[in-house]
């Protein structure tokens, strides 16, 4: 299908949410909500639209204004929340109330960034520049018991249609199951495989990184596939944008077929991936993940690797490259990762990211209040803060008053302001797939990302939240894999990250030069 037809029918898809949009308000709500809402939305674009026109013109910012983007964080949801129940003591109903905060969480954290992403997609499909001379690149992969994960990892990567030079840098963190051996069987003449003492993550990524000596680090998680054409996508990004200090993947669920793991697909799709395409407009994408990720070495150097601070390195090796000025960009380069598959590892999985992810807020709070991070300190880690802490807790609020309705009268009109979240939801679910060249079939689970998928979400964040501890010691709690459970391999097992090293094995399968 030829670009402009694809074009043609996502804007329309927007022009076609945004009259569902306005109808719905014009039908539903009382004319004096509806003035707030409208006025709430007005505020919102006016806030996100200055921000990045002002990015530019860091001197027309006066210093006494850091404390704006925090303040509106904080603050917004906040009066919002004083005012609507205000004018519900005066004359609006409980249900109406509902309807009045769904819209502001729906509004908030999509309306702004889905035609965002549409604008990026259309953008980066006109700019296919590719390098006079392709870099050689280091591929790193850090592993911690991935029997029967790390030999497609590796051969994904030997398969690679890169046609610049490649190496392969395999760094077994200490597992206990046949990891080193499978990495090993997998190894050809352009691949080494490295087994140190259990250390963490972040460890064995910084091990790897003394052993590169390529301007360009990739990062692939051992239980993730690589497209034979991401390396080529990730690199021709760096030509794509100046001052840029590394690019994040694109990356796609492979094991679906389940309610729990197409649900993650869709959240992907519209959650992650959405947002990741809306930030790489700005140069200010917050999360380049784990399971695919390019850096340049020296920019690495300048933050000093990866740190040991938090259980999400990825988002706190991502702040730190923004901090020191440089700039983030998403790419079409693509990989293919195996989700949780019960309820149980996925509770697990986000306990830690949120965790992680409060650690990391945490850790980087002057972004908060120094001007000087540009757009990560005036849209993006307000958006990260909204999306946290402010979003959930207007979620607890909305069940609350969805309580109420079923006690107090007015279930009719519940059902019907719900039936008109699912259509947004769709639409907006829609026309994410289609900017993403997803399955369409996804969009039939759009409704449970209101109702169901994301009250189990911010309940794992609010509980993350409440065990947060100064000083307590990282854990990360390693999922059971598909392939393992097959073949009656252990099950979860919960790794402390320590500063160990231990010795270190090496295996180099015909290369004579180091990485």
């Amino acid at each position: 299908m030829r670009l402009r037809g694809v074009i043609t029918w996502e804007v329309a898809a927007v022009l076609s949410l945004i009259a569902v949009a306005v109808l719905g308000l014009a039908l539903l709500l009382p004319r004096e909500l509806l003035t707030l809402v409208l006025a709430v939305g007005a505020m919102s674009v006016v806030y996100f639209s200055g921000a990045v026109y002002l990015l530019g013109r860091p001197a027309w910012i006066p210093d006494r204004l850091d404390w704006l983007p925090v303040a509106l964080g904080v603050g917004f949801p906040v009066v919002v929340v004083g005012v609507v129940g205000y004018s519900y003591r005066a004359l609006l109903t409980p249900t109406a109330v509902v309807f009045a905060l769904g819209l502001l969480f729906v509004f908030l954290y999509y309306w702004l960034v889905v035609p965002l992403a549409l604008f990026q997609k259309i953008r980066h499909a006109s700019e296919t520049p590719a390098p006079d001379e392709w870099p050689p690149v280091t591929v790193l992969v850090p592993a911690y018991n991935e029997q029967h994960y790390v030999g497609d990892c590796v051969r994904s990567i030997q398969a690679s249609d890169y046609p610049g030079a490649l190496a392969v840098l395999v760094v077994d963190d200490g597992s206990t199951d046949g990891t080193f051996a499978e990495a090993a069987a997998a190894a050809d003449d352009r691949t080494r495989v490295v087994h140190t003492g259990n250390g963490g993550k972040h460890a064995a990524l910084n091990l790897g990184l003394t052993y590169v000596e390529t301007g360009i680090v990739v990062s692939v998680d051992a239980d993730s596939t690589i497209h034979p054409s991401a390396l080529a996508e990730l690199v021709r990004d760096f030509e794509r944008h100046e001052n840029v200090g590394a690019i994040a993947g694109n990356v796609k669920v492979v094991n679906r077929g389940s309610l729990v793991t197409d649900l993650q697909a869709l959240e992907y799709v519209v959650g992650i991936n959405t947002f990741r395409r809306a930030f790489d407009l700005f140069g200010a994408v917050t999360v380049v993940p784990g399971s695919l990720g390019a850096f340049r070495r020296d920019v690495l150097e300048a933050v000093q690797g990866y740190s040991a601070d938090t259980v999400t390195e990825d988002f706190d090796l991502t702040i730190a490259i923004l901090k020191a000025g440089f700039s983030i960009h998403a790419s079409e380069g693509t990989v293919y990762t195996e989700a949780p598959d019960t309820w149980r590892d996925l509770y697990a999985q986000r306990r830690r990211w949120f965790q992680g992810n409060l650690q990391t807020v945490v850790k980087h709070r002057d972004v908060f209040t120094d001007s000087g991070y540009g757009l990560l300190h005036r849209v993006a880690f307000p958006y990260v803060f909204l999306s946290m802490s402010a979003l959930p807790l207007l979620g607890v609020v909305i069940l609350a008053l969805i309580a109420v309705s079923l006690f107090t009268g007015g279930t009719g009109l519940l059902i019907q302001l719900a039936g008109f979240f699912v259509i947004l939801q769709v639409l907006l679910s829609a026309l994410a797939v289609l900017i993403e060249d997803e399955d369409l079939r996804l969009v039939l689970l759009a409704p449970f990302s209101l109702f169901g998928y994301k009250q189990f979400q911010d309940a794992v964040l609010l509980r993350s939240l409440s065990a947060l501890r100064p000083g307590r010691r990282n854990e990360w709690l390693k999922p059971t894999r598909v392939k393992q459970r097959a073949t009656d391999e252990p099950a979860e097992t919960a790794v402390a990250e320590a500063d160990g090293s231990g010795d270190e094995r090496d295996v180099d399968a015909g290369r004579e030069e180091r990485c």
